[in-house]
């Protein structure tokens, strides 16, 4: 069993998540509002270690109305185990779980870090992600928003463990071929192997564009 897992994303019209300088100030606060909402509703929220060395995320429910007990868990997936001690994502406004391979599992950073948040380790180099998403449903992690960057993204697609897309588009274009894009790691080979998506409903929400999709498990 694995959590019902959620991609939430901002993009610019060009698929950006990011400029080359890693600028990513990208949706409107009409989606800023929704995001909370979202995370407000979610068990579990999780990012890549890139994320966090990038933005330094906090990762709880600001925007909206929300008790502290209404903050997700936290969950970094972090290989390597590089998340810094002082970061705002292993704080105490919420759990944080930091995902690391079993060839990181007990050097002294690591275990540093497990005096502040709880360590899981699983695969060798990399974490096992299907490993990561049966540990978390057996932790009660039903729902899982993922907002991770284009690497962790393409990952936890190639392994079918996305069940929906939302994403938000800004009416932006950046450019850039050292930009990140939504989704990166080394892509499909062929357009017939593309993850395929059924789009479930669209709106205009202030400046942006919101599309939520479905996606489409091949049995």
């Amino acid at each position: 069993m694995k959590p019902y897992v959620i991609l939430n994303a901002a993009m610019t019209l060009d698929g950006k998540i990011a400029t080359k300088t890693g600028s990513s100030e990208i949706s409107g606060n009409e989606d800023k509002i929704r995001v909370h909402e979202l995370r407000r509703d979610v068990d579990g929220i999780m990012v890549g270690i890139g994320t966090v060395l990038s933005d330094n995320p906090k990762l709880t429910v600001r925007r909206v109305k929300a008790r502290k007990e209404d903050n997700p868990i936290r969950i970094i997936v972090d290989s390597r185990g590089r998340t810094p001690i002082d970061c705002r994502t292993i704080n105490d406004m919420a759990p944080s779980i930091i995902a690391v391979s079993r060839d990181f599992e007990n050097t002294e950073k690591v275990k540093e870090l497990s005096k502040k948040a709880e360590i899981y380790a699983s695969g060798t180099e990399h974490v096992n992600l299907k490993e990561l998403m049966n540990y978390l449903y057996e932790k009660g992690i039903k729902t899982l928003m993922l907002e991770g960057g284009s690497t962790l993204n393409f990952s936890m697609l190639k392994e079918g463990l996305i069940d929906e897309v939302r994403i938000c588009i800004a009416p932006m274009i950046v450019g850039g071929k050292n930009s990140k894009t939504l989704f990166d790691g080394e892509g499909f080979d062929y357009m017939k192997d593309s993850t395929k998506l059924e789009l479930k409903k669209g709106y205009k929400l202030g400046k942006d564009l919101i599309l939520e999709y479905k996606v489409k498990h091949s049995d």
